[in-house]
């Protein structure tokens, strides 16, 4: 059992949580991942590492209420236990050799890029961050992201705060003013990841992604988080949990990926429902 030190409501639909798991974050490092069920019966869900402390032994983790399972981690309050927090899984984003580097995030993506921005930051890499929201109510992280960048840029979708568009826009003009960025690290939504990638091709960035497929046992054995890649001309099968969980994303397949994340999208709706039904009985 894995006890919750602290739970940090972002907005209506993201939690944060501190998690005492010491030899988890005696080893993860941003990029990593772990798996964890809420309860003995619970299903098992990979969560990216969204920061350590490990001088207090404990692992932040950032999700957004989308499912049964999140919707049930989020009722967990300061103090609580959830039954297994395994990890670190996956291979941590390879940061050696860069020197400026352009951060892109999407949504709840920002939790899993905000490590990774502030490794490099300790590292003296030039850091370039870009992140967007829908609305100003679902912003998160501001404060950090601006501790850990030497340049910050805000978009919403509708303009409700900073400027308003989505994030391709100020990258495309960095780009097209002639910043020669080492290399771009985004991490959002597929539908965004994929038109980064897009920006970035023309002007011969590398691109790294970081991919969340649909994930079960975490070691690459039941194969539900393959991707297809395109390598030298060929598709390549490659698994999330042990392969990635960041590609290159000149190789990935997306529109097989989000195919793929939407196959079971009605039944965790169902499954959401009933969650909530069960609560709402439960305070009755």
């Amino acid at each position: 059992m894995y006890r919750i030190a602290e739970k940090k409501v972002l907005n209506p639909t993201v939690v944060q949580l501190q998690i005492e798991a010491p030899l988890v974050a005696n080893k993860a490092e941003p990029g990593q991942f772990i798996i964890l069920r809420v309860d003995a019966e619970g299903e098992r869900i990979p969560l990216t590492v969204a920061g350590t402390n490990k001088e207090n032994g404990t692992v932040k983790i950032i999700f957004q209420i989308v499912g049964a399972t999140t919707k049930k981690l989020s009722m967990k309050e300061a103090g609580e236990y959830i039954e297994d927090f395994a990890g670190p899984l996956g291979e941590p984003t390879h940061l050696a050799g860069l020197k400026d580097v352009c951060i892109v995030g999407g949504g709840v993506g920002c939790a899993i890029a905000l490590p990774i921005a502030e490794k490099l930051h300790e590292m003296g890499v030039r850091v370039t961050s870009i992140i967007g929201f829908r609305n100003k109510d679902l912003v998160i992280l501001e404060e950090e992201f601006m501790n850990c960048s030497d340049e910050l840029v805000m978009m919403t979708d509708d303009g409700s705060y900073k400027r308003q568009g989505n994030v391709t826009m100020p990258l495309r003009e960095m780009l097209d003013s002639g910043r020669k960025f080492d290399r771009i690290i985004t991490i959002g939504p597929l539908i965004m990841m994929k038109f980064v990638t897009m920006t970035a091709k023309p002007f011969g960035t590398p691109v790294t992604v970081s991919m969340n497929p649909i994930m079960i046992d975490g070691t690459g054995m039941c194969g539900g988080c393959r991707l297809t890649l395109l390598q030298d001309g060929k598709k390549v099968t490659k698994f999330a949990c042990v392969d990635g969980p960041d590609f290159d994303g000149y190789e990935v397949d997306f529109d097989e990926a989000m195919m793929r994340g939407r196959m079971y999208s009605d039944f965790e709706r169902h499954a959401y429902e009933d969650t909530c039904n069960l609560f709402k009985k439960e305070v009755r």
